[in-house]
């Protein structure tokens, strides 16, 4: 009995690692004899290269070793010698229903059957695999892994070691800081500009607007003069002095009612975009004058909605209100209104001047004309072009609210400051529809939507 134990100790000193004095885990053998486990060489010749752990003796070969099959082997068989191992081996493979050894795997559940396991219906149609051809296979398997993990240990510990030669290298904070600088000088001359184009059309304005009011003048004191002349001298003039009339009435709304400005900010949307949020209407605020469809994203005038077009300028506005409300932070959202001419949209909020609860934007046409109109503020500006989308930035702590036109990135008109005490609904207004137009969609463009110049003129 001595001699047995005796021969179970030289036993488990043959498979033991001379680092971590556990049982060998992939054991590698170096030139001079000794063997370890290859993690526990590994760490060791990180310290001291190719230097034997016991007998510091340096091989001629400087090379790792590769694993040591027939000592990984012989580790495992003395480890399934254990008596509490053998028992748990046993355990381990033996199934738990039938109480029969594992003889073949099922590749499709992955798992172990005994002999009355596979004969079940349900295994029937599976690979099956013998169990030692299958462990064997995956063996080869985790090699194949464990190679790769090797090859990416490597190239990542690689990596790191330029990261650090990369920190003492160029200052990139420096660099970063030079970048910003050039753009804050480059935005600041653009500014500069774009206040000197500012003030050039306000000159010409206010001078367009005088060489107006004189024209009228003149025009004026032509025709009450004229009223008072003999009647065949009054006719003599008349298809003249009747044609200067009504040209000068005919540029009013050309020089009266101004033109919206456009000044294009490109990187300005870019950055509205990252307060992008997924904007959706409250079916239940429908109604029979606008519906709202399956997904909450678009909305419809609907025919009940009937307008007095001799009083287009008072025609009254239906709205429908978003599923969300915001109390707090930035938020930004576009509206597609290509298919609408006419609409309105913006905030419903109480503030603290108790009067206003709606802070809108709204389009309207006039004969061919499109004008943008602002409520409860006085902006009342034609516009070359029907724009295709809106944008609307909401800065709620800031009291800000803003309108883009987002083919040309320019803004349109800002709400500042609006003190709000309540929490914040958008609202939408897809009409009042034309008069013998069919009824078209307004649509909350998704957050992944993005709308160019190039994309909007092949529309």
């Amino acid at each position: 009995m001595a001699a047995d134990w005796e021969i179970v100790q030289n036993l488990q000193n043959e498979i033991t690692c001379g680092i971590c004095r556990n049982y060998f885990s992939q054991p590698v053998t170096i030139d001079c004899g000794h063997s370890f486990c290859r993690e526990c060489l590994s760490r060791s010749w990180s310290i001291r290269p190719f230097s034997c752990p016991e007998c510091r003796q340096v091989p001629q070969i400087r090379q790792f070793p590769k694993i040591n099959s027939n000592l990984e082997k012989l580790t495992d068989i003395s480890l399934q010698l254990s008596p509490l191992n053998l028992q748990r081996a046993i355990e381990r493979n033996q199934c738990p229903i039938h109480k029969k050894a594992f003889k073949v795997f099922c590749e499709e559940d992955q798992t172990s059957l005994c002999v009355l396991c596979f004969q079940m219906p349900e295994h029937r149609a599976h690979t099956l695999t013998p169990a030692e051809e299958a462990a064997q296979n995956y063996r080869e398997k985790f090699r194949e892994i464990l190679s790769h993990l090797e090859k990416d240990f490597e190239e990542a510990k690689k990596y790191l070691s330029q990261e650090k030669e990369m920190e003492e290298g160029p200052d990139w904070n420096e660099m970063i800081m030079a970048e910003y600088c050039k753009l804050h000088s480059l935005l600041l001359d653009e500014e500069v500009q774009y206040l000197e184009r500012l003030k050039e059309e306000q000159r010409t304005r206010k001078f367009r607007l005088s060489q107006h009011i004189g024209t009228i003048q003149e025009i004026m004191i032509e025709i009450q003069e004229s009223s008072y002349n003999p009647n065949a001298e009054l006719l003599k003039d008349i298809r003249e002095l009747l044609g200067r009339g009504e040209s000068v009435l005919s540029q009013r709304s050309n020089v009266i009612i101004p033109e919206l400005r456009e000044y294009s900010f490109p990187a300005m949307i870019d950055c509205l975009n990252k307060f992008r949020v997924d904007i959706r209407v409250d079916p239940k605020s429908s109604s029979s004058y606008v519906t709202v469809s399956e997904d909450q994203k678009t909305m419809r005038a609907e025919e009940g909605w009937q307008v007095d077009y001799s009083h287009a300028e008072d025609s009254t506005h239906h709205y429908v209100f978003a599923d969300q409300a915001f109390s707090s932070g930035s938020h930004y959202w576009e509206v597609d209104v290509t298919q609408v001419s006419q609409w309105a949209l913006g905030i419903y909020s109480p503030t603290l001047r108790k009067e206003n609860s709606l802070f809108l934007l709204s389009c309207v046409k006039k004969e061919n004309n499109y004008y943008f109109q602002t409520y409860p503020e006085s902006l009342n500006h034609q516009v070359k072009d029907p724009v295709p989308r809106i944008g609307v930035y909401l800065d709620y702590s800031t009291g800000i609210l803003l309108f883009y036109n987002v083919l040309q990135s320019s803004p349109i008109y800002r709400f500042y400051p609006l003190l709000f005490i309540k929490p914040v609904i958008p609202v939408f207004s897809p009409g009042p529809p034309l008069p013998g137009t069919k009824a078209n969609l307004m649509t909350i463009c998704s957050v992944n939507s993005h709308l160019c110049a190039c994309c909007y003129s092949c529309l």
